[in-house]
């Protein structure tokens, strides 16, 4: 029986129980997977292609490294990675959900990048790897739907290697109430009618909204990392804070 019986957190606006978030967690992105990059692009308008565009050239990522790409879905990191580390290095794709990194390793092999990719299934709170494994870790857009993340930061921080550094890419908090409320707009009200019309799912995207807000805000993120060990954390405000990428050091 299960310790958690009692204990709750979030799932959206919702409380439920610790042990249910990771499955329910699990439905939504079985739901979205097949349309979950035609969705990215019309949600954000193209521009989380700049984002992690933003986050790969933060890096300092060089041949023959090594990457985990964490809650890496489908798989656009990974890409990118595989050619940079190059046929020396290795990059792993990490997704706890067996429906996206199904989608991510048909779309990679249909581009080509096959020779130095794996894929392994994991939960970001006990990652199936030996300490001081990876040059890199990557998160993007992941960590929100993570049950606890102050567990998850730790376990990342167990198989980076000395020197290695983390980049957390995630949605956070604007900086402007104007944007922040035309963003709430945005959200509440188009996000889960284009999933109504282009995924046959609102509900699943009305939850990613509420998981964006629930999400700890950059100054909270940068203390969480902290505290899990991470040294001189910073982070860089995207459009206005609606997107935020941290970046943390093991030493």
């Amino acid at each position: 029986m299960s310790n958690n019986v009692n204990e709750t957190t979030h799932f959206g606006y919702k409380e439920v129980n610790v042990d249910d978030k990771a499955s329910k967690v699990a439905e939504v992105f079985h739901s979205v997977a097949a349309k979950y990059d035609i969705m990215n692009d019309l949600m954000s308008f193209g521009v989380h292609r700049l984002w992690k565009r933003f986050a790969i050239d933060c890096s300092g990522i060089r041949p023959g490294q090594t990457v985990l790409d964490l809650a890496g879905g489908t798989g656009d990191l990974t890409a990118k990675f595989s050619r940079i580390v190059g046929n020396t290095g290795q990059v792993v794709l990490a997704d706890i959900n067996d429906s996206m990194l199904k989608v991510g390793r048909d779309k990679l092999r249909d581009l080509g990048v096959v020779s130095n990719v794996s894929y392994v299934q994991a939960n970001a709170q006990a990652l199936p790897f030996a300490e001081n494994t990876f040059d890199l870790i990557t998160i993007a857009f992941g960590l929100r739907n993570v049950t606890d993340k102050d567990e998850a930061l730790r376990s990342m921080y167990r198989v980076l290697k000395p020197g290695g550094r983390l980049l957390v890419l995630e949605f956070s908090k604007p900086s402007n109430e104007l944007l922040s409320k035309a963003y709430d707009m945005y959200s509440f009200n188009l996000l889960p009618k284009m999933g109504k019309i282009i995924a046959n799912d609102s509900e699943s995207y009305q939850y990613l909204a509420e998981s964006i807000r629930m999400h700890p805000d950059q100054e909270t993120l940068k203390g969480m990392m902290d505290s899990a060990g991470f040294e001189q954390t910073q982070y860089y405000n995207l459009t206005g804070g609606i997107v935020a990428l941290h970046r943390g050091y093991k030493f």
